[in-house]
């Protein structure tokens, strides 16, 4: 059975995923401002890894650990569902499947614990 990412189409289509996921972020007045001295360059290589990894893809993340990389921001469950709602969103975009959105939230879900109120 395929896993989430290579159901997506692998790294190509998780990086454009991303992509348009960033756009819809950054355009987000409830979460923007967590990104305004960040390097998106970077910011967009290391998410495009680490959600590769998340959906099953190669474990090629190297970058901080989920709780390191949120310290001293203070994220709340607003931010988490904004963050969650425009990745659903994203995914919409390359026709993904309720279904497999679902997948991809329940997954992300795991980490919140490690996210928020750091």
């Amino acid at each position: 059975m395929e896993n989430l990412y290579e159901k997506l189409g692998g790294q190509d289509a998780i990086t454009k995923v991303v992509d348009v996921f960033y756009e819809k972020v950054l355009a987000d007045e409830t979460v923007n401002q967590f990104f305004r001295n960040t390097d998106m360059k970077k910011q967009r290589r290391h998410q495009s890894l680490f959600i590769s990894w998340a959906l099953g893809g190669p474990n090629q993340y190297s970058g901080r650990s989920m709780e390191l990389a949120h310290k001293g921001m203070n994220l709340n469950d607003e931010h988490f569902g904004a963050i969650a709602n425009h990745l659903a969103a994203s995914l919409r975009e390359f026709n993904v499947s309720d279904q497999d959105i679902n997948g991809v939230l329940d997954r992300l879900t795991t980490m919140k614990n490690d996210i928020l109120y750091k």
